[in-house]
């Protein structure tokens, strides 16, 4: 066991980060665990800020990891609203950026996660512009949609992934009148390809929900700080009231890039590279969650995950390597959605190109199937539309490497635990 003396400190109170202090008191480390967090918000789950909480079905209480007196009952010393400037490798101090203060650790843990992209056209400095991240940006949002469903107002939003989507979807629950600008030619094109993003594309246009596929914004219009409209680059003006930009997240890796640890290309997604027990290039340092580019054997490929799945179990497998346990990361990517009367779960990665076929099994047309992206044979994702209970076969299916009869994959009579 890790010497009690030793002092481990995690940087950045997400799920991820709350997840390894938790771990590591389970884990019996009796050292000192220091949780830093730049919000003054306890660390909190991010699902039910575009799901539950948004729509008013879940409290605010509701979303918090731990109840407040959790961790001083477990002795993890929370420092809430306070950020961190500098880590130095050499001296192995990270500095608090409001005094200097300087702690000294003997392992860390990078958990910074990610931040929204930004629009880069003019009108972003308007009121009515918004991003959906923090807890505080759930809070003020879940009263925008309020405001404009009970005014028949209209909201724009930039992107057509699942914080746009889901937010979408939202918004027609309160009545608001919903347009959703998007470069590619179907939502979600670079996780499920077109043949799945019209199945949602055609979802949210049933529940009123106008696409303008193929085009970007370039300026936000105002008057007397307020939106009055978005323009796009085919030359149409769309009314709103308020816009979401909703293009994407990228990782907070400049706190690593400063220290000298090394990153993944930007290209193909960025983030701070680690090893399968998520140890970045400095041996003393650590990184999961949304922040983490790991290697994954069973794709063959390095992968940043921005999924609540990712952040629950890669906490933990980076607090159990902290602890020097043979802690391998090879978790399934998994996901899930609420959309309407939708619900989804995905397990897998299969992003376009990487795949040749999508297989069925079920009702696409009553949004009651389950679809595998299937390459020679073998099943690299699975995706199950409001058809429950699956997630496990569908996971040693691709585990398993096995190569399936797609007759058989296709056909709901015959049982998925018979095809791994």
């Amino acid at each position: 066991m890790v010497d009690a003396d030793q002092t481990f400190v995690i940087v950045g109170g997400g799920l991820a980060g709350a997840k390894a202090a938790e771990t590591l008191r389970a884990e019996g480390f009796t050292g000192r665990v220091i949780l830093i967090c730049d919000e003054r918000d306890h660390p909190y789950e991010r699902p039910p800020l575009s799901k539950g909480y948004l729509l008013g079905k879940a409290e605010r209480d509701s979303v918090f990891v731990h109840e407040p007196a959790w961790y001083a009952q477990h002795d993890i010393e929370l420092h809430l609203g306070q950020t961190v400037d500098r880590v130095d490798r050499a001296a192995k101090t990270v500095r608090f950026g409001d005094d200097g203060t300087l702690v000294r650790y003997d392992k860390l843990l990078l958990a910074t996660g990610a931040e929204p992209r930004r629009l880069d056209i003019p009108g972003t400095d308007l009121a009515g512009v918004h991003h959906l991240r923090r807890l505080a940006h759930a809070e003020r949002l879940k009263g925008v949609l309020a405001a404009l469903g009970r005014d028949n107002g209209h909201l724009v939003i930039a992107g057509a992934g699942w914080i746009g989507l889901e937010v979408a979807a939202a918004a027609r629950t309160y009545g608001a009148e919903v347009t959703v600008i998007e470069h590619g030619q179907t939502p979600l094109h670079s996780v499920l390809g077109p043949e799945l993003g019209n199945v949602f594309a055609q979802l949210h246009q049933e529940h009123g929900v106008r696409f303008r596929f193929g085009v970007r914004l370039t300026e936000i219009v105002g008057q007397d700080g307020m939106v009055l409209a978005a323009r796009t680059d085919d030359g149409e003006e769309h009314p709103a009231h308020d816009v979401l930009a909703a293009i994407g997240a990228a990782p907070r890796v400049g706190l690593a890039e400063a220290a000298g640890l090394e990153l993944a290309d930007r290209a193909r997604g960025g983030g701070i590279v680690v090893d399968e027990r998520l140890r970045t290039s400095d041996p003393d340092i650590y990184a999961a969650g949304d922040v983490a580019a790991f290697p994954h054997a069973l794709f063959d490929t390095r992968l940043r995950v921005e999924h609540w799945a990712n952040a629950l179990n890669g906490g933990p497998a980076a607090a159990r390597s902290m602890l020097g346990q043979d802690a391998v990361y090879d978790r399934v990517p998994y996901f899930f959605t609420d959309q309407y009367d939708l619900g989804m779960e995905y397990s897998g990665w299969a992003p376009p190109g990487s795949y040749d076929q999508v297989v069925i099994r079920g009702d696409a047309g009553k949004r009651e199937f389950i679809a595998f992206w299937v390459r020679e044979g073998r099943v690299l994702a699975g995706m199950n539309v409001n058809v429950w209970d699956v997630t496990g076969p569908i996971q040693r299916l691709i585990t398993s490497r096995a190569v399936v009869d797609t007759d058989a994959l296709a056909d709901p009579h015959v049982p998925l635990e018979s095809l791994a």
